[in-house]
C-alpha cells in the first residue's frame, strides 16, 4: 500500500483551518485587528520603536546606532519589546501604530504630535531625511539608493517567506516549494552579487539605507546566521563580491550592536530586551540582569 498522500485539490471556497499554520499557526489568522488591550509603553526620548529583532526589526536599530555614531544626539531612542510569539502585536496600542500588525513601528514623538512610522523601509526613509544621513543627496545617487532600498522590500517576501518558510519552518518539507524558492533566492543573491562588483556599496561608493535594508536578510543569510544551513545549502560562498560586503558591513559597531536590541534568543551576553541609554549594552544585557549585575 503506498503512503503517497493523494494530490490537494483547493475548494471551491477557502475556510480558515486553526490548526494549519506550523510553528506559527497560533499567530496567524485572516483578519486584522486588535485581540486584546494593551497600550504601547513611551519612554524619554522623542523616539519610541517597538520591534524585535527579526530581520526586518534589525534594519532600524542598525539605522538608530549608525545615527547615534554619526553625532546625531536626536536619534537617541526606546525600544521596546515586542514579542511577536505571544501575539504583542495584536494589542490595542500596537494595532493604532500600525493596523498591519507588523514589527518594527517607530512613533517619533519630536513633533508638535506624536508621528507613527510603520514599515521599515518607510522608516529608514523617514530617519534619513530627518537627519539629513545615509541618503545620498544628488538625484542620481538618492535615486539608486532608493531603488535598492525598495528593491529589498519587494524581494525579501520571497526569501522569508517563501524559501525561509519552507526550508526550515513548514510542518513538512515539500520538494517543489524548496526548490522554487531556492532558485529565487539565488537569483537575488545573483543580482547583489553582479550589483556589488560595481560598486562598494548598493547606491554607489557609500554605505546608506539602501545597504542597511538588504544585510539583515542577504548579508546575514549569505554569512550563515539565518535559516540554519541555508548557506551551505544555497552555496552562499560562491558570491564573492556579496560576501566581501557582507563582511564589512558586518564588522561595523553600529552592526554588531544591532545583534542584541530587541533580542530574545541566543547567547544572554547578546539580548538586550530593552535598549534606553547606550550604557545599556554593558549593563542590561541578559547575562548580566539574570546574575544580579
Amino acid at each position: 500500500m503506498s503512503n503517497t498522500a493523494a494530490p490537494y485539490t483547493p475548494p471551491k471556497v477557502w475556510v480558515w483551518n486553526k490548526a494549519n499554520g506550523g510553528q506559527f499557526a497560533s499567530i496567524n489568522r485572516p483578519i486584522a485587528g486588535a485581540t486584546h488591550e494593551k497600550e504601547l509603553p513611551v519612554g524619554r526620548h522623542p523616539l519610541q520603536l517597538y520591534s524585535m529583532a527579526t530581520p526586518n526589526g534589525v534594519k532600524v536599530t542598525v539605522m538608530l546606532e549608525e545615527l547615534l555614531s554619526l553625532g546625531h544626539a536626536g536619534a537617541e531612542y526606546d525600544a521596546w519589546m515586542i514579542r511577536i510569539g505571544e501575539g504583542d502585536q495584536f494589542g490595542s496600542g500596537f494595532v493604532q501604530a500600525n493596523p498591519n500588525s507588523k514589527i518594527p513601528v517607530l512613533v517619533d514623538h519630536s513633533g508638535a504630535a506624536p508621528l507613527r512610522v510603520f514599515e521599515s523601509g518607510a522608516i529608514l526613509l523617514h530617519l534619513a531625511e530627518k537627519f539629513d544621513a545615509l541618503l545620498p543627496k544628488d538625484l542620481a545617487g538618492r535615486t539608486e539608493c532608493l531603488s535598492w532600498l525598495f528593491w529589498q522590500m519587494a524581494s525579501a517576501p520571497y526569501l522569508g517567506g517563501g524559501f525561509g518558510h519552507f526550508y526550515v519552518y513548514a510542518p513538512e518539507k515539500f520538494e517543489y516549494a524548496i526548490d522554487r524558492f531556492a532558485m529565487e533566492a539565488k537569483r537575488q543573491l545573483d543580482v547583489l552579487d553582479q550589483r556589488l562588483a560595481q560598486s562598494a556599496y548598493l547606491a554607489g561608493e557609500d554605505y546608506s539605507i539602501a545597504d542597511i535594508a538588504v544585510w539583515p536578510w542577504y548579508g546575514a543569510l549569505a554569512l550563515g546566521q539565518i535559516y540554519g544551513n541555508a548557506a551551505e545549502f544555497l552555496q552562499t560562498q560562491d558570491y564573492v563580491h556579496l560576501q566581501r560586503w557582507a563582511q564589512q558591513i558586518a564588522a561595523r559597531p553600529a552592526v554588531q550592536r544591532r545583534r542584541m536590541v530587541n533580542r530574545s534568543w541566543g547567547e544572554l551576553v547578546e539580548q538586550l530586551h530593552e535598549r534606553h541609554e547606550a550604557s545599556d549594552f554593558d549593563t542590561q544585557t541578559q547575562d548580566k540582569l539574570q546574575a544580579g549585575v
